[in-house]
């Protein structure tokens, strides 16, 4: 018992011997060097290590000490075993004086012979000589005696030659030799369903250790994520700090400057005035009336109407020239007819930074007579814009507006090889796209667009962020932003055509036309222009309109843009947390052509459409780009 219980100690848990060779680990537990090698070296393609015994993680393949203890104590117990083995053997049993291991068994004679009793034994064929065995007795039949030859199948009993002849008389009999060959073949069926189960389950094992370290990577990696975006949080507010912090320094040095000054001029206005309140005192003192009325400082002081005014009240007069001299008579509105407000919003939504409007109003009595009126109107986006830095219309662009709309630079856009239609054409570092008439036979996946679509890999969720597109020799084409969860199939998966994209639209192919619009009547102009200004010359409601092709899409709505897009390229701009998307062409100045306004309910990824031509994706690049 002392020995088997011993034996159980020193087996090891991978081969499941005894150990050949044993090295322990940091953990204290031991295994074969070969058996831990194996196991090392499948861990190596994961590059995760970990114990077979405890499962404890290791960061890198631990070195491996021999256990020389161990050893020793591995060596003493095989010498026991085999001096005892050697002692406990089958011996001849024709030598009685010293134990001579037999190399042959009787089962005739029921006798163990040696080689030199093997000479001597008779050839005879009823002598059947086998392996040494002690257990003769069970080789041959219990009710006659004799050798057990064949096997009964129907009974699955092996028999003698009297037992085929007798009891098992008409049964299926074969050799013991031929029943045994047909065993081991199901045996070795079974053993290869064996071997195959157990692959299964070491793919399995394979398979879910992949997965759980999949998961811990994952677990780092949303950490990193988080802990960098707190990082990224705090370091904004700081700035903010000190922005605002900086803000009401500069504004309140501004305030002391100006009160300062403005508490200086009116000291010296108050030394001033007591000058002459001096004076004027020394003269009411005087007798002499001559004195009194020839002095030359007093001529002006007696008039009531000199300080009627204040320079430093900051007083405005009401006039404005930029009306015409418009004094609101009411002779003045007499057939006086306003422009549609359509008009006017979409001139200056469409860039026209100032628009001058000629009124034409007849006075009823005096009906030949007509009051031309001129209303200046400036747009509202040559002031500041949500966005910092950039005007929209003007004569500038300031160095901020020039630099990007957010922060310092775009953002870093890749795009998706594996998302693109088969008849785009995704260039190697992933910032452009190619419509192609040689199909790319890319795989049908779910992810994939069935239309000339491509999308980004990256998502944005929070933050402000703008990328730019260049756009050439394209037919027909469409910039924007989509979820993920856009259909990639059917006739209404192109961005701009369902509720989970916005986009841009536009092409080489459209044509832009000035026109004349005045109860459903249109009337085209020209084709084109370049200036920002505009004028309408108003007479009973008829207005200048802008005609052109050129959209923004969403949910298949469309809303037309009220001017020509004349460069090749594009400023894209998220502001995530207030829901808005907004367009911008890249002129000089600047140009906005439309704002989106929406709820964003999961990440905006980019995403471009195009039709015989190209657009590729301004900025900077990734270090390696991937597919």
């Amino acid at each position: 018992m002392a020995s088997a219980s011993l034996e159980d100690e020193l087996l090891c848990s991978i081969c499941l011997h005894i150990y050949t060779d044993p090295v322990t680990l940091k953990c204290g537990h031991n295994f074969c060097r070969d058996c831990i090698n194996e196991v090392l070296d499948a861990q190596d393609r994961s590059g995760v290590y970990f114990c077979p015994e405890c499962r404890a993680t290791l960061r890198k393949r631990p070195p491996l000490q021999k256990n020389i203890t161990l050893c020793n104590v591995v060596d003493n117990f095989l010498s026991t075993q085999s001096h005892q083995e050697k002692i406990t053997g089958i011996h001849c049993t024709y030598c009685i004086h010293s134990p001579v291991p037999a190399v042959r068994s009787c089962l005739h004679c029921e006798a163990s012979l040696c080689d030199n009793h093997l000479k001597l034994h008779s050839k005879g064929p009823e002598h059947a000589l086998i392996d040494p065995s002690t257990s003769l007795e069970n080789r041959k039949c219990s009710v006659h005696k004799k050798i057990l030859e064949y096997y009964c199948t129907e009974d699955a009993a092996c028999i003698c030659v009297y037992c085929s002849a007798g009891e098992h008389r008409g049964h299926q009999v074969e050799m013991l030799n031929e029943a045994s060959e047909k065993k081991k073949k199901k045996l070795r069926n079974v053993l290869q369903e064996l071997i195959t189960k157990r692959k299964m389950t070491e793919e399995r094992v394979q398979s879910l250790e992949d997965h759980w370290r999949k998961s811990q990577e994952k677990a780092a990696g949303e950490e990193n994520r988080i802990t960098a975006l707190f990082i990224d949080i705090r370091r904004r507010v700081d700035d903010l700090e000190k922005k605002v912090l900086s803000e009401i320094s500069r504004r309140e040095e501004q305030v002391s400057l100006t009160l300062s000054d403005v508490i200086q001029k009116l000291e010296i206005k108050k030394d001033e005035l007591s000058k002459k309140m001096r004076h004027i005192e020394e003269l009411c003192n005087m007798t002499d009336p001559l004195t009194i009325l020839q002095d030359p400082d007093t001529g002006d002081l007696c008039d009531p109407e000199e300080e009627g005014g204040d320079e430093d009240t900051g007083g405005h007069d009401g006039g404005d020239e930029e009306t015409g001299g418009h004094d609101g008579g009411d002779e003045d509105t007499v057939g006086y007819k306003t422009p549609d407000v359509d008009v006017i919003t979409g001139l200056l939504h469409a860039g026209f930074s100032d628009i001058m409007i000629y009124l034409q109003t007849v006075i009823p009595e005096k009906p030949k007579e007509i009051k031309p009126h001129v209303l200046r109107v400036q747009s509202p986006l040559c002031q500041d814009w949500p966005f910092s830095g950039l005007r929209h219309g003007g004569d500038d662009v300031t160095a901020a507006g020039k630099v990007g709309i957010y922060g310092e630079g775009p953002a870093d856009i890749l795009l998706i090889k594996s998302t693109g239609g088969n008849n785009l054409l995704i260039s190697d570092d992933l910032k452009s796209a190619t419509w192609t008439g040689i199909r790319q036979n890319r795989p049908e996946t779910a992810e994939r667009f069935q239309s000339p679509q491509v999308m980004s890999r990256r998502g944005f969720t929070s933050g402000r962020h703008y990328w730019d597109v260049e756009i050439s020799g394209s037919w027909e084409w469409r910039v924007g932003m989509c979820y993920p969860s856009i259909d990639r199939r059917g006739g209404w998966s192109n961005i701009g055509d369902n509720n989970k994209s916005w986009c841009l639209y536009g092409g080489e192919g459209c044509n832009n036309q000035y026109s004349v619009r005045h109860n459903n009547n249109v009337i085209k102009i020209r084709d084109q222009t370049s200036s920002d200004r505009c004028r309408i010359f108003l007479d009973n409601g008829a207005g200048l309109l802008y005609n052109n092709p050129y959209s923004s899409r969403h949910n298949g709505n469309r809303i037309q843009l009220p001017q020509r897009i004349c460069s090749h390229g594009v400023r894209i701009c998220l502001d995530y947390e207030a829901g808005q998307l907004s367009f911008y062409e890249l002129c000089d100045p600047i140009r906005h052509l439309h704002t989106f306004t929406a709820a964003f309910t999961e990440p905006l990824h980019a995403a471009l459409c195009v039709y015989d031509g190209s657009i590729k994706i301004s900025g900077r690049r990734s270090e390696e780009p991937s597919s």
